[in-house]
């Protein structure tokens, strides 16, 4: 089951578009006219429009007269159309900001060949072409700068209306519905018994907006509810590149790809196989424990898991054909999704995390996929200091988070960046406890012996002179001295 829609289901849409009174803010109707400069703005005009009335998508349609509403038919085939060299669709695509979703569709109706183009309604922020905004006045295209009480209003849409909560497939049969979402997956996770009845069922995922009642019995399916269930993302044009990226390299580069994998199911229903997955993927160390030998992996699961959790909740939702990617080389593991921080990386263990996707984080934490209390860099980093690894890497490359997890690397081959970046999280992870960095708590993070506590007093002056720590008293003996973040 997808959701593209059979040339039957097109056909009655064009018809039921014909039924409407006068071309409407989100309808165009034409019949031979098609100039790629005019399209474009169409696109534009048509997409703020859509957003504006709360519509999924907006139409243009080519061969129906605009008066009369006939069906005329029409000489216009966007498939041979060209600009240059370039297709019609692909020039189109370029020129537009953000790339919003639309798809033209050639039929036949009443022996007469029509054009539909399917328009995404605008997301964010208002659609441009060319870098110039448009919107509909009645009839009419406009430039959106004109009309100030309509640019207000839309900003004023794109402020209330969060991703999770816009639709992300309309007019769905309750039987294809629940062919599209992994249903039972959402009472398992919830613990709950599997209802009785699809109308019970329907029920309860439309109590927690992950699907909405149609006019005339059908469903609509939110994107909130389509990123946590999908049985399969790619059923749903506007979530393909959502679903998480999995890339295992061999060695240190991203030369040569050992596997790749896009784990393709909602992240609620799918979270426990991705983790699977990605720890069967990742390279294991033998440890010798009371004459036992043991195999354990490179990284501690449950930080890779706060990790993963934290990718694909706090991700910008917004940002097109980017999705969350998990690497895993010989040496380290790249945990990557779409959007800016919206906390400075330095202050990841202290400050609560601002979400964008509140609904979405709701929902995962209900699931118990993450924690409803802030401490997942918390549980990492200590993770990370159990397992006496270099400290966790967090880095804000332009429009996405990364958080870089090392292997296992001895202490005399850790670099000073390396010794400062885990001075300076050790000393955040104690104070977010109530407690300082000592000495003490400085060689049992690093497993160095008392005799070595010299080399440690060392590591602790280079994270000082670095600007990382601070002495919470400078006025204190120097074998009481106690630290705290440079912040704190």
């Amino acid at each position: 089951m997808t959701v593209d829609r059979p040339t039957g289901y097109l056909i009655g849409l064009v018809q039921e578009l014909r039924k409407l009174p006068a071309e409407a803010e989100w309808v165009e109707l034409k019949h031979n006219r098609a100039e790629p400069e005019e399209i474009g703005e169409y696109l534009s005009a048509l997409a703020n429009s859509a957003a504006l009335l709360g519509k999924v998508n907006a139409y243009m349609v080519w061969g129906v007269d605009d008066e009369t509403h006939d069906v005329i038919g029409t000489t216009f085939n966007p498939a041979v159309t060209k600009i240059g060299n370039e297709e019609l669709e692909s020039w189109l695509l370029r020129l537009l900001d953000p790339k919003i979703n639309f798809r033209f569709h050639r039929l036949e109706i009443e022996a007469n060949p029509v054009v539909l183009l399917e328009i995404g309604a605008a997301f964010r922020h208002p659609v441009r072409f060319k870098h110039q905004e448009f919107i509909r006045v009645g009839s009419y295209k406009k430039k959106l700068k004109d009309y100030p009480e309509k640019e207000r209003a839309l900003w004023r849409v794109f402020d209330q209306v969060p991703f999770e909560k816009t639709i992300a497939v309309e007019h769905v049969s309750s039987e294809n519905l629940l062919k599209l979402l992994d249903y039972p997956a959402y009472f398992d996770l919830l613990e709950l018994p599997l209802p009785d009845g699809r109308a019970a069922i329907l029920d309860a995922l439309a109590k927690d907006e992950l699907i909405h009642a149609c006019d005339a019995g059908d469903w609509s399916i939110t994107n909130l509810g389509a990123i946590l269930f999908a049985k399969k993302l790619n059923d749903f044009p506007e979530l393909r590149r959502k679903a998480t990226r999995v890339v295992h390299y061999r060695g240190r580069g991203r030369v040569e790809t050992l596997r790749e994998q896009v784990d393709g199911k909602g992240y609620a229903s799918g979270f426990e196989g991705l983790i699977g997955f990605i720890m069967a993927l990742v390279p294991t160390n033998e440890v010798i424990e009371q004459a036992l030998r043991r195999t354990v992996p490179m990284f501690p699961e449950l930080a890779v898991r706060e990790l993963v959790a934290n990718a694909l909740i706090h991700q910008d939702l917004f940002v097109r054909g980017a999705g969350p990617m998990v690497e895993i080389f010989d040496d380290r593991m790249e945990i990557t999704s779409p959007g800016e921080p919206l906390v400075d990386t330095q202050r990841f263990v202290d400050t609560p995390p601002k979400s964008r996707n509140e609904a979405l984080a709701s929902m995962m934490r209900r699931f118990r996929i993450c924690e409803e209390r802030v401490s997942g860099i918390d549980k990492v980093v200590d993770q990370v200091e159990l397992y006496q690894l270099p400290a966790p890497y967090f880095e804000a490359p332009e429009g996405f988070t990364r958080v870089v997890l090392f292997a296992h690397k001895p202490l005399n081959e850790m670099d000073k960046a390396d010794r400062v970046r885990a001075c300076y999280l050790h000393a955040c992870l104690k104070w977010v406890m109530r407690d300082y960095l000592t000495n003490g708590s400085l060689r049992e993070r690093f497993g160095v012996e008392e005799k070595n506590k010299a080399a440690v007093s060392r590591y602790i002056r280079e994270a000082v002179e670095d600007g990382k720590i601070k002495p919470f008293d400078e006025a204190a003996p120097k074998k009481l001295m106690k630290y705290v973040p440079f912040w704190a």
